[in-house]
């Protein structure tokens, strides 16, 4: 069964119950989420609504890494996925979504890109902490 994203199932503003006055559209279908990992490059390309290409990152271990007090970007390879907000399970299994604080060598990054959506990681270099 796939991802759908109709409102037929929704209820009125009243409270009672939406009738079914159509079967479910192609538009209306949706797609189930990318979880990209740390590993081996590997990407897929989907073709989307008006013909349009979505590529995703299925597994990265690069990350363009910009650095805003210089304001230099580097290719860096991810070394370890740290913290994931957007999932205590994704957390666990270290998935890379937006807003993911992964390890490189330059220091700890926050994920900026949406990998499953647009296929490449951009980060941030975050700030790092004074002891005292």
């Amino acid at each position: 069964m796939s991802v759908w994203h109709g409102d037929s199932h929704k209820r009125k503003p009243s409270g009672g119950r939406k009738r079914a006055y159509r079967k479910k559209r192609r538009f209306e279908r949706g797609s189930y989420t990318t979880e990209t990992m740390l590993g081996e490059r590997k990407s897929k390309t989907i073709r989307r609504r008006g013909s349009n290409l979505k590529t995703r990152a299925l597994r990265e271990k690069q990350a363009s890494v910009s650095n805003p007090s210089t304001g230099k970007t580097e290719k860096v390879e991810i070394l370890r996925v740290v913290r994931n907000p957007a999932n205590v399970d994704y957390d666990r299994r270290g998935v890379i979504t937006k807003g993911t604080i992964v390890e490189t060598k330059l220091g700890l990054a926050r994920v900026t890109s949406r990998p499953g959506q647009q296929g490449l990681i951009n980060a941030i270099l975050m700030p790092k902490e004074k002891k005292g």
